[in-house]
């Protein structure tokens, strides 16, 4: 883990500003030069295939674990079908990422391999802008960085910094490495995002499906230790709002529903690092211990989200969870959206363009009291469509998820 600044150091960096020189009154930043570029893609390109042999490797030795079985064959032929159809929307994505002046690319976060994130920023850099730290879903096993562009994309568009949050998945780790390197991350962000334009007063955390587990782990973790008076390196005082998507919080009442998915009982028990530790990493259990009322105390305002034709994490889960949140004296709510899949808020409704429900509650949840910011907001034009609607509802119809 990387070193904490100490509580001095760390109260003057959440009030300094990012270094720059102005010319009448506007900032000034020097564009990066031809040779800078180039140095930059050449880093883009060494990374890129160092990850891409990690990536592989552990492909292989994930396949050696799950065996030869229907169901997960089946899957991926599901997933190959979900995600041709949705190749026009991926590759003007995937576009912008690789080649947007706006996107840092693998910020080094700690020592492992996997302690990366990628950073998108607003055009305009006049003034402090708020923050999302991001936690991408994957089912434990297939999470990567990159997964967060679009949201990170749209988001920057409307003047938020975020930042998507890569971590060690099975079998390169198992669930405690997993939190280990969301909580590194939120460190890194809640501690350095002043530098990049970012507000330190001003962070918001934010979790898909797996990511959504594991960072509500990591944030209720964080909360404990802070009750408890441990050294920490980032506070839940820092962090505005936690808005979870499409996340599953009590895993005993998952094991046998994924088990009957795909994900094979043997393994999510091997990720989970066993049936005994499925309480451990049970956030709606773990807020139910009477000896957790302290921490709870100091969680901020939990926004979870989830549609209700969601299969692969039934939307009970968020139900329960909020329930067991506001039993303990939590502030937290729920928002249902009526028929929508475990992907549909997170990827097809996006690349449908226009205005759709969750992107905007963000927005205007983020933006809450900054009258110039809402302003803007409302003066926005409608996302532009990524994939044509027949597509769309084709990789609705084969999606594994």
């Amino acid at each position: 883990m990387s070193s904490p600044a100490s509580t001095s150091d760390h109260n003057n960096q959440r009030r300094r500003r990012p270094k720059t020189t102005s010319t009448a009154g506007e900032p000034f930043r020097r564009r990066p030069s031809l040779l800078d570029r180039r140095n930059s893609l050449t880093r883009d390109i060494e990374h890129a295939a160092a990850e891409t042999y990690l990536i592989t490797h552990l492909a292989f030795k994930l396949l050696s674990y799950l065996g030869v079985g229907y169901r997960w064959i089946s899957k991926l032929l599901q997933l190959c079908l979900y995600a041709l159809f949705l190749m026009p929307g991926f590759i003007q994505v995937g576009y912008q990422y690789f080649f947007s002046s706006q996107i840092r690319r693998s910020i080094v976060y700690g020592d492992l391999p996997r302690n990366r994130l990628d950073l998108y920023l607003p055009k305009n850099t006049e003034g402090l802008k708020p923050v999302v730290a991001f936690v991408t879903g994957g089912a434990w096993t297939i999470g990567y960085k990159a997964w967060g562009s679009l949201l990170g994309q749209q988001l920057a568009e409307r003047e938020i910094i975020v930042a998507c949050i890569d971590y060690r998945n099975f079998p390169q780790g198992t669930i405690s490495d997993m939190v280990k390197d969301a909580s590194q991350g939120i460190s890194f962000v809640c501690n350095n995002i002043v530098d990049y334009g970012g507000d330190p007063d001003r962070i918001y955390v934010m979790g898909q499906s797996a990511g959504a587990h594991i960072s509500t782990c990591a944030l209720l973790e964080q909360a404990i230790k802070e009750s408890k008076g441990e050294h920490i390196s980032w506070s839940v005082s820092q962090i505005k709002a936690y808005f979870g998507l499409s996340g599953g919080y009590n895993l005993s009442e998952l094991v046998d529903h994924f088990d009957r998915r795909g994900l094979y009982r043997s393994i999510f028990l091997s990720i989970m690092e066993g049936e005994e530790s499925l309480r451990l990493y049970s956030p709606t259990a773990v807020i139910q211990d009477p000896s957790v009322k302290p921490a709870v105390s100091l969680l901020p305002h939990i926004v979870l989200f989830h549609g209700t034709g969601d299969i692969s994490i039934p939307h009970n889960a968020s139900q329960d969870f909020v329930d067991a949140l506001r039993s303990v004296g939590a502030n937290a709510e729920l928002i249902l959206f009526a028929g929508k899949t475990h992907t549909d808020l997170f990827l097809q409704d996006p690349m449908r363009g226009g205005k759709d429900e969750l992107f905007e509650y963000i927005t205007n949840y983020i933006h809450a009291g900054d009258e110039e910011a809402l302003g803007k907001d409302a003066m926005t034009p409608p996302r532009r469509r990524l994939v044509p609607e027949i597509l769309l509802k084709l990789a609705h119809d084969v999606s594994p998820f």
